[in-house]
């Protein structure tokens, strides 16, 4: 009987409940994604290059874990105020205590295991899914991973029982001890929080101290070592916590003690909508705020590490191609080379000594090669017949243009009739420039591999086809993080935007009777609609700047890794701000559908 009771429940309130049903399987579909990574030993050592991977990711556990709980417990809050008044009204009717206890116990537990087996199982699907296309994409070297991984599907599977028992026994527990007419008007009452000036300004210097202690303990890695993750986890989270419950209370005082700003429009009551349950955004835009560094962090280190891919496969060569006497048909598989912004061939002789080039073709067309032997350097030099000999790395340079068996003999400049005086057959060396090494990459390994074969050389004489080959040992060394960046990234993301979504949307049913209320005093919807677009603004604004500062001090972590972590930030931070700018505008669409009542128009 309570079985059915309870599926009635869901059946009656099934839109409230797809809210909270979503967000739970989101989570527990991100919670297996990151554990089919950090619990694969042999993933995370043989596809990391930081000795302390294992490590971190134990760290990162410990985190991700804290933040479910806390997304967990928002969860069975929004739960309870569902069927509070459901619970309050069988209660009235003469329901015993004990039964509602186990109707309580029934409810959470279920909704609880259906979205955990649903979010596992999607979150297998979500794992080879997002790692089949990461890896063709990213032509990732990634080894022993495996979107079905058991440990990791054990772990979500108790981790999250335990959890939904746990909040179902704190509910039933609530519940009784809560009157009656309480959970009747629960919705109605405020969750605004009157902090005294001395707590306030204590938070306000906690959060300050805390911060910076844990921004100059990740700036202090190399002296701290493994210590210095510890103290920015406890000391950065603690501290986000104190600065949203400090900061975002004084700021909302403050502006409505403004007339000039809180007067105009329906800004008193888009403010007022924020004090109304202050206690609750605090907490959850600290988990937002952390899941927002955490999100955008992984994606810049990951493409960090796909610059570090790029900085060595340049050092090895300034070509992306060099193909020696190509054949008819390997002339027209260079002819699938996409946006080519160069291409020079040069003549070549030798004999038993000496490798001969035409002075007047490498003063027409100087040879490109590093300038500096700083693997950060970008600066390119040309060789001409008059400055190879004074220029070092111009051997290296000049030996991917001779054929793999005349790599061994000394480089000759002479004139055209001396060339053509040189005994035996001309050959040439092609070398090719394209805009994007990644676009062309599988262009490129076939004609690097049409070499090779041509010359003898075998597919696996690596070190020998100049740009192709550092860019695959770089790609072997680098790629492991850069797809555990990436992937992650993406894993958090998800579980942050949903988070604060679904937060968001949860309030939405208790918002509509006052939205309802301004519209039938003539308020229009246009003003309505700026109001919200405002509010849930402010809602995604914040965490998002907190959570950029994070990065910024977080990326001092990857000084020892990376040439320069700091290099090209607008591109991870601009994939980023407009993914989150599509849940913003997501979330703003579902508010306004759920709040305002269109007939009334």
């Amino acid at each position: 009987m309570l079985t059915k009771l309870a599926m009635s429940g869901l059946k009656n309130r099934f839109r409230d409940y797809a809210v909270l049903f979503s967000g739970l399987v989101i989570a527990s579909a991100i919670f297996y994604m990151f554990m089919a990574l950090a619990t694969n030993q042999d993933f995370v050592k043989a596809n990391s290059t930081v000795a302390a991977a294992p490590f971190v990711f134990g760290f990162g556990a410990v985190l991700l874990a804290i933040i479910t709980l806390v997304y967990i417990i928002y969860a069975n809050t929004f739960l309870m105020s569902m069927r509070q008044r459901d619970y309050a009204m069988f209660i009235m009717l003469g329901a015993k205590s004990s039964k509602i206890g186990q109707l309580i116990f029934i409810e959470t537990v279920l909704v609880g295991s259906l979205a955990t087996v649903v979010g596992a199982v999607f979150g297998v699907g979500l794992t080879a899914i997002t790692g089949r296309l990461l890896i063709n994409q990213l032509h990732a070297t990634v080894k022993h991973f495996s979107a079905f991984w058991l440990p990791a599907l054990l772990i979500t599977f108790v981790f999250f029982i335990i959890l939904f028992v746990i909040a179902a026994v704190m509910n039933q527990s609530r519940l009784l001890k809560t009157p009656v007419l309480q959970l009747l008007h629960a919705d109605q009452t405020p969750n605004r929080t009157r902090q005294k000036k001395p707590m306030l300004i204590a938070q306000i210097v906690s959060a300050i101290v805390l911060l910076g202690i844990g921004y100059w303990s990740m700036k202090a890695i190399v002296q701290l070592q493994l210590l210095s993750i510890p103290i920015a986890l406890v000391t950065i989270v603690l501290g986000t916590y104190f600065l949203f419950n400090s900061v975002f209370v004084w700021l909302i005082s403050l502006l409505k003690r403004n007339r000039n700003f809180a007067g105009k429009g329906i800004r008193t009551f888009t403010l007022a909508q924020l004090s109304f349950r202050i206690r609750d955004y605090t907490k959850i835009l600290s988990v937002v705020s952390i899941l927002f560094a955490l999100a955008l962090g992984a994606i810049t280190v990951g493409i960090g590490f796909r610059n570090q891919i790029s900085l060595f496969a340049s050092y090895g060569s300034q070509y992306d191609v060099v193909l020696h006497s190509p054949s008819a048909a390997t002339q027209q598989k260079a002819k699938q080379l996409t946006d080519v912004t160069s291409t020079v061939t040069y003549q070549q002789k030798h004999d038993s000594k000496n490798i001969y080039y035409l002075t007047s073709e490498f003063e027409a067309h100087p040879l490109l090669a590093k300038a500096s032997s700083n693997i950060a350097s970008t600066k390119v030099t040309k060789i001409t017949p008059s400055t190879y000999k004074e220029y070092s790395p111009s051997a290296s340079a000049l030996q991917e243009l001779a054929p793999f068996k005349q790599r061994d003999l000394a480089v000759k400049f002479v004139s055209a009739s001396a060339f053509a005086a040189i005994p035996g057959a001309t050959s040439t060396a092609t070398t090719y420039r394209v805009k994007s090494f990644d676009d062309n990459y599988q262009a490129i390994a076939a004609l690097v591999k049409a070499d090779r074969k041509a010359q003898g050389m075998g597919e696996q004489a690596y070190g020998l086809s100049g740009k192709f080959d550092s860019y695959e040992v770089a790609n072997a060394l680098f790629s492991g993080m850069e797809f555990m960046g990436f992937f992650l990234g993406i894993a958090f993301l998800a579980m942050l935007a949903s988070t604060l979504m679904f937060k968001i949307l949860s309030g939405a049913a208790y918002d509509q009777v006052r939205y309802l209320m301004l519209q039938k005093i003539g308020t229009r919807p246009s003003v309505l609609k700026h109001s919200i677009r405002q509010e849930i603004g402010a809602l995604f604004l914040l965490p998002g700047i907190v959570g950029v500062v994070h990065v910024l001090f977080g990326l001092q972590l990857f000084k020892a890794l990376m040439v320069n972590p700091y290099a090209n930030l607008w591109l991870p931070f601009g994939i980023f701000i407009v993914l989150y700018g599509i849940y913003y505008f997501l979330t703003v669409w579902l508010y306004q559908g759920i709040v305002i009542d269109k007939e009334l128009n």
